[in-house]
């Protein structure tokens, strides 16, 4: 079968858009085509009935073209799956349903089913397309070529040239093309991409390193130790790819369901056409007449009318509250959520270092240690510099300059500040004995620098990653809904914990790299139930697609993480989380709600159209009463 043919009659298969059809201007068409059908053969559907007293002949033009209009698309994926899948589907039973009542004279119920059912499937349509985006943010920060050392000179290689032996050189500000060992050279690595870590790690030979991390300031060789589509990142890729490309079980149902409906409804149809004649002895007018009836009552309008007002009037809630759902079906896997797993850095945490205790050894002033270490640093573009000089500036403090400075890789800063010499960095570069602050300190989770003047140790500066305001609450409100709540990061244990222990999180996994928190999704999936994560970074990315809902930060998350998220907190809210799942679990109750009446109403005016008989009118008005009650059920929540 040609690729134009297959896009003309499997148009859900082939739903991403080429760059020809960006330009020839059919992806307008691709994208709201539907829409502007469904309208399109309502109004039609809506005059030609105004018509159908005084120009009949007109109106019946008009309810034909409804009819074109409005089931051409649903037409075409009913006949694909007849003739391409073998298969037959709802968009089936509604053709044959609406053809049927214009074959016994009733063209405006005909038309009206079309286009209640072209208009749900157009908005289903739209919901998918939103959910549907490409990874060409998580592609764009895959390394490309690396720089290939052989003897002393430099060669720039693809990636995919590279192999386990081979050395690399890194310069400063550089991403890391692979994943291996650093053999030469001292520098500060900004691995949040892999692991999650808000501050930059020190490598120095011996350390491993991950493929799309970024360098500090010093260079490093670095040898291979695997090849690029083995490495961290790829993993990433494929963790990405892979999870979504899993179908949802509640759409197998669905689809399983749908097959089943079809396959009862035209068997009984064709029942009703050929028993009563042969066993009852009937005319073959009333045959036809209570068959037509029977496929009118028994069409799914009011089945598929069930759900989609209700999802899309939830979507609509969850975005004036600033909760993105990029998809129907997230409405529903919210409402099975058991476990919520949340990472640290960026989603507990705000992702930035601030200054929370300054500690004097010998007697100085805490305000006479800040401004020493701000001054110092007001040269340093560091994550730690930027928070020592913001904390300076709110305590009104004015660093100034220092007279020489000097990075030390690895270690920290020194330089001359008022006729005197002074370093700031790591403890262990700063004093020579463990002070019992710097104990306490590193207990409770936080970053730590030591300041000296001269060499004489005078204070210490500690730091931690900023938890969010409302992080407290929000565990506690989802506690108290009877959910696990569980904290999955790559930062290191004893920081995860502390966070852990003052938010109120009892289960926490840290130093984990992505592949291992998908796995930790996946043990807690078996032990719990369902698993909603929520992130924010490239590491967490295949955690929130192997996830049974992922939900990213929209304001602080990455491009990636928004992109696999199947729902976004646009205002960074974690409250946000518990309403997500309190209404999706409030959504599928309405669902069930109108999907039980809406079965009981086919099923009764079925059952009285086999004993009694039930004029085509009346099915008519029953069955869209039905419709209209279950939609008006769905739009409440729209409140």
């Amino acid at each position: 079968m040609s690729e134009w043919v297959k896009r003309l009659v499997m148009p859900s298969r082939y739903s991403v858009l080429t760059e020809q059809e960006e330009k020839k201007g059919t992806a307008w068409i691709r994208r709201h085509g539907e829409g502007v059908a469904a309208v399109v053969s309502g109004v039609l559907t809506l005059v030609a009935w105004w018509m159908t007293e005084w120009m009949p002949m007109s109106a019946l033009t008009l309810y034909l073209a409804a009819y074109v209009i409005g089931g051409f698309a649903k037409a075409k994926e009913g006949l694909t799956a007849l003739v391409v899948e073998r298969k037959l589907d709802v968009n089936l039973l509604m053709l044959v349903a609406a053809i049927g009542a214009a074959f016994i004279g009733y063209w405006m119920e005909g038309a009206l089913l079309i286009f209640i059912f072209a208009l749900s499937g157009a908005l289903e349509r739209y919901s998918e397309q939103r959910s549907q985006r490409d990874l060409s943010s998580l592609l764009s920060l895959q390394p490309q070529s690396a720089l290939l050392l052989r003897g002393s000179e430099e060669t720039e290689v693809s990636i995919d040239d590279l192999r386990p032996g081979d050395r690399v050189l890194v310069k400063p500000g550089a991403q890391l093309p692979v994943d291996g060992e650093v053999i030469e050279g001292a520098s500060e690595v900004d691995q949040s991409t892999i692991t999650g870590e808000s501050v930059p790690v020190g490598k120095r030979p011996g350390d491993g390193v991950f493929a799309g991390t970024i360098n500090g300031t010093g260079s490093l060789v670095v040898k291979v130790s695997r090849p690029a589509e083995e490495s961290t990142f790829s993993k990433i890729l494929r963790l990405v790819e892979e999870a979504k490309s899993q179908q949802p079980p509640s759409q197998r149902k669905i689809e399983r369901f749908e097959g089943m409906y079809v396959k009862a409804v035209l068997l009984v149809t064709g029942l009703l056409l050929i028993a009563p004649p042969l066993l009852w002895g009937w005319n073959w007018s009333n045959t036809v007449y209570r068959a037509m009836v029977f496929l009118v009552v028994a069409s799914p309008c009011a089945v598929v009318a069930a759900i989609m007002p209700a999802v899309l009037s939830a979507m609509s809630n969850g975005a004036r509250q600033g909760l993105l759902f990029k998809g129907g079906a997230y409405v529903e896997s919210l409402s099975e959520v058991q476990v919520v797993a949340l990472d640290k850095t960026g989603t507990l945490t705000k992702g930035e270092l601030a200054v929370t205790d300054v500690v004097p050894l010998a007697g100085e002033q805490e305000s006479d240690i800040l401004l020493a270490a701000a001054s110092l640093e007001t040269l340093s573009e560091h994550p730690i510099a930027r928070a020592v000089v913001a904390e300076a500036k709110k305590r009104n403090l004015s660093p100034v300059r220092p007279h020489s400075f000097q990075s030390v890789t690895g270690h920290g800063v020194k330089g001359e500040w008022r006729q005197k010499r002074w370093r700031l960095g790591k403890p262990a570069w700063i004093m020579s004995v463990d002070h019992p602050a710097l104990a306490r300190l590193e207990a409770e989770g936080k970053t730590v620098v030591a300041l000296a003047q001269e060499e004489t140790p005078i204070g210490l500066i500690a730091l931690r990653d900023q938890i969010r305001p409302e992080a407290k609450e929000a565990i506690q409100v989802l506690q108290k809904r009877g959910l696990e709540v569980v904290m999955l990061t790559g930062d290191r244990r004893r920081t995860a914990e502390a966070i852990a222990q003052e938010v109120g999180i009892q289960h926490v996994e840290a130093e984990l790299l992505p592949e291992e928190k998908v796995a930790a999704i996946q043990r807690w999936a078996q032990k719990r139930g369902p698993v909603a994560m929520v992130g924010d970074g490239v590491n967490d990315a295949p955690a929130l697609a192997t996830a049974h809902v992922g939900i990213a930060m929209g304001a602080a998350g990455s491009d990636v993480a928004l992109d696999t998220a199947r729902v976004v907190l646009m205002n960074d809210d974690l409250g946000k989380v518990s309403e997500a799942i309190a209404l999706g679990q409030r959504t599928w109750r309405i669902v069930k709600q109108n999907l039980v009446f809406a079965l009981a109403v086919i099923g009764g005016l079925i059952l009285v159209n086999f004993t009694n008989g039930i004029a085509l009118p009346l099915g008519v008005v029953g069955h869209e009463g039905s419709t209209l009650l279950v939609i008006l059920n769905g739009l409440r929540l729209l409140r």
